[in-house]
């Protein structure tokens, strides 16, 4: 209910003009009949209603309508109803002249020139105040008078703060609309990194089976004469691969609808599925060897998953582009790294056009990885080996990098 009230001046801010407006004329008019006799007995009714100056004040009341639009202009024409109205004889004070200091008080709020916001209101005061001693000139320092000045300093204060008070407010607001902007490019950079990531396992995923996929047809054309048990045999292992890889792209893609699925989605692979990852590729007629060194240890979601593409990747490329049939994978576990390693013979690539660094420099399957690695603070090498072959190697860290919070920031 308070909060109500105290927005209702804001809300109506017409009403409030119309109101203040009737207030000051009417409070002109019956101070003009108000003189100090200088007996010291205090101000007395000594005069009737002054027709000149209700309709002074009715003008100077009715210019504050203006007051927002206008501030200047409406300084002063109240300023000068007020001096006209001391030059009439009476008495210039607060009291009859306050639509002059409402004017000022506007004028300092709304005013886009401080010079003018500053100077503007302390030259009309000035100039009501040597208007009032016109009336009586001694003494100097009479009540109405004082109130003058004071009316003066205290209508620039009031402008001072209400203009500080809507400076802050137009900072607060300003900054919330930043802090809005900041938080949509953050959601977009997040999006683009999702987007980024889908992207990498649907290369992944598509370039592994595809190419399993490739090897499996074109193997079991080639024994379909000769062999035809063998060539029925690979084509189950056909249907296999492409089974698999519908139901990853499946899981990879599921992640971007926003229902609810009840079909469960399969885990996300890591190296517990490596022994499944080589099987897939031995039926391609590729001879694997697995060889690890040190203790297995666990690792993060994001190492893992990243371990397991590094391979699949690598793996993918010697079945795509190596002129070799077999190939080894290393993995050395030391106290904070993991170690990995797809190394192939290659013995014919260079005599077939440069091999698997050739054909990987148009695509994206060496950019991919190195991403990947880089994403969870490793490192990746790819190149050619001085004994021949192609060697990718990868150096992960077993656990997340840790990003220091400025209180642990010694500097």
């Amino acid at each position: 209910m308070t909060t109500e009230w105290s927005q209702w001046p804001r809300r109506h801010s017409r009403a409030v003009d119309v109101i203040i407006a009737v207030l000051l004329c009417a409070l002109a008019t019956y101070a003009s009949r108000v003189t100090d006799l200088g007996n010291g007995q205090g101000p007395i009714v000594a005069r009737p209603a002054s027709l000149a100056v209700f309709g002074l004040s009715a003008t100077a009341s009715l210019a504050l309508l203006a007051r927002r639009r206008f501030p200047c202009a409406v300084l002063t024409i109240t300023t000068v109803c007020g001096i006209v109205i001391g030059a009439l004889g009476f008495e210039v004070s607060v009291a009859t002249t306050g639509a002059a200091f409402v004017a000022a008080y506007s004028l300092g709020l709304w005013s886009a020139d401080l010079r003018t916001a500053k100077i503007a209101p302390a030259i009309s005061g000035g100039a009501l105040l040597i208007t009032s001693l016109f009336h009586h000139f001694t003494p100097i320092l009479t009540g109405g008078r004082v109130s003058l000045i004071a009316a003066i300093l205290v209508a620039g204060a009031f402008a001072e703060a209400g203009r500080n008070r809507r400076n802050y407010l137009a900072a607060l607001h300003a900054r919330a609309e930043l802090a809005e902007r900041t938080r949509e490019e953050e959601a977009r950079q997040r999006v683009g990194e999702e987007r980024l990531r889908i992207a990498r396992e649907l290369h992944d995923i598509v370039a592994h089976h595809m190419a399993l996929a490739h090897a499996q047809a074109s193997t079991a054309a080639y024994l379909l004469r000769s062999q035809p048990d063998r060539a029925q045999e690979m084509l189950d292992q056909l249907a296999g691969t492409t089974s698999a890889a519908l139901r990853e792209l499946k899981a990879t893609v599921g992640l971007l609808r926003e229902d609810d699925s009840d079909a469960p989605l399969e885990p996300t692979p890591g190296l517990a599925q490596l022994p499944e990852l080589l099987t897939s590729f031995e039926r391609t007629g590729l001879t694997l060897s697995l060889s690890i060194t040190g203790v297995p240890r666990p690792l993060s979601s994001g190492v893992d998953l990243t371990a397991y593409r590094i391979i699949q990747e690598a793996l993918t490329n010697v079945t795509k582009h190596a002129v070799t049939a077999t190939a080894t994978v290393r993995l050395v576990y030391s106290r904070q790294l993991l170690t990995i390693s797809v190394l192939d013979d290659g013995t014919e690539a260079a005599e077939h056009g440069g091999g698997e660094q050739d054909s990987d420099s148009q695509g994206y399957g060496l950019i991919g990885m190195n991403e990947r690695a880089v994403s969870v603070g490793g490192h990746l090498h790819a190149g050619h080996r001085p004994d021949g072959g192609f060697e990718v190697t990868t150096e992960l860290p077993l656990e997340p990098p840790h990003t220091p919070d400025r209180e642990d920031d010694p500097s």
